[in-house]
């Protein structure tokens, strides 16, 4: 069968939803699943990348919502060639726009294949509850109502990236009826074999990290709880020098993340190494005693799946979807509370640990890895629920 995704980009740097779509399209052709991509970056964009599927770039969409012109008659043109058609995200114009072009196919009695969207966590609640985004979740509120509760509800399924996605989108906003629900998951692939040249390129860039680290790898921004984690561990360091330094990879470039640089200043225990990627990215993982990522807000988390990959143990919260499988495998630690105290109080626990019990809580997270998120599994499990929806 042959499916397309829709999606506002493609650029890497765009983050979780274009990478998920390159993690899995390979192993979904191994199941006879051909993958194909439009979106609306310019026709003249580099990825940087060799991409093993076709992907249509139809031109940048208008404004923040994306508008696109012609995309409408680009699907209602093209559709009739796949057996599903996959949104992914919300909250731009690419999901009406298969509304309508399903809704025109409709009245023309053409064929049309089977509707999915997957919103990547876009129908947290927490994004109409943020006090930050007052204006944001007025306006999805609005466009809830006059675009995208018809389309969730006349798609032919709603795929969800794990089990508290899915709970938790039920409870954001009112009308919320999908026709059908799925938990299909979502996975990462392998990461490379730990070779020496990955802890060479990690330490060319913090020569001065002469001892072992914790690591908190994403980006620098108040979601991230990175202010809360920063203040945390300038507490427990001034009561214990210690315990292992703290690296923060992650874009300067910002104005907030300046800021975390001041809070920081005065503590040579924490590092900021700037964006990783490669071997020096992959070096950070390896030789790390354990991830931190104490998010206000997180749908999946592919650097936390990635650690636990490279055998660490990672400390989240409840506000990362992914805590439940997390907990169940024993590959971490979940906070319940997310303030200064309690990351602190973790911390302390984390840092009694010996070599052996953290190699111990590794090797649990690197079976919840195997587990949940091997994209090859995940890739299996998608295969069949969207081949069952297509029947």
């Amino acid at each position: 069968m042959k499916q397309l995704h829709i999606i506002p980009t493609m650029n890497p740097k765009s983050g979780g939803p274009c990478q998920g779509i390159r993690n899995v399209a390979p192993y979904l052709q191994n199941f006879g699943i051909e993958n194909e991509v439009v979106c609306l970056d310019s026709p003249l964009e580099d990825y940087g990348m060799e991409d093993s599927f076709k992907i249509y770039k139809l031109g940048n969409g208008k404004t923040s919502y994306q508008y696109h012109a012609t995309l409408v008659n680009w699907l209602v043109e093209n559709l009739d060639k796949y057996e599903a058609v996959i949104v992914n995200g919300l909250w731009q114009y690419s999901n009406y726009a298969v509304y309508k072009a399903i809704q025109q196919l409709k009245k023309e009695n053409k064929r049309v294949p089977k509707v999915v969207v997957m919103p990547h966590g876009m129908l947290d609640p927490y994004f109409q509850k943020a006090p930050e985004r007052k204006w944001k979740a007025l306006r999805n509120e609005l466009v809830w109502q006059f675009i995208e509760k018809k389309c969730i509800n006349n798609a032919d399924a709603l795929f969800f990236t794990c089990e508290e996605e899915l709970l938790l989108a039920r409870t954001t906003f009112k009308g919320y009826h999908p026709i059908k629900e799925s938990n299909v998951g979502f996975g990462i692939q392998r990461p490379p074999v730990n070779i020496s040249g990955m802890n060479d390129a990690f330490q060319q860039l913090l020569p001065n990290l002469k001892r072992n680290y914790w690591l908190f790898l994403s980006r620098i921004h108040h979601k991230k709880g990175i202010d809360l984690l920063i203040d945390a561990y300038n507490q427990l360091t001034s009561e214990n020098d210690s315990i292992p330094d703290l690296v923060i990879a992650g874009s300067t470039d910002s104005d907030y993340a300046q800021q975390m640089i001041k809070k920081a200043k005065n503590n040579p225990k924490i590092h900021f190494s700037g964006m990783l990627s490669g071997d020096s990215k992959w070096g950070a993982f390896y030789g790390c005693d354990a991830y931190l990522l104490p998010s206000h807000q997180e749908n999946f988390g592919i650097a936390i799946v990635e650690a636990m990959a490279c055998e660490k143990p990672v400390l989240i919260t409840k506000n990362i979807n992914i805590w439940r499988e997390i907990k169940e495998g024993d590959g971490g630690w979940i906070l319940d509370d997310l303030n200064v105290n309690a990351i602190k109080n973790q911390l302390e626990i984390i840092s009694k640990l010996n070599k052996e019990q953290l190699q111990d809580f590794g090797k649990k997270a690197y079976d919840v890895f195997v587990d949940k998120f091997d994209v090859q599994d995940r890739a299996s499990y998608f295969a069949k629920t969207i081949k069952e929806l297509c029947v």
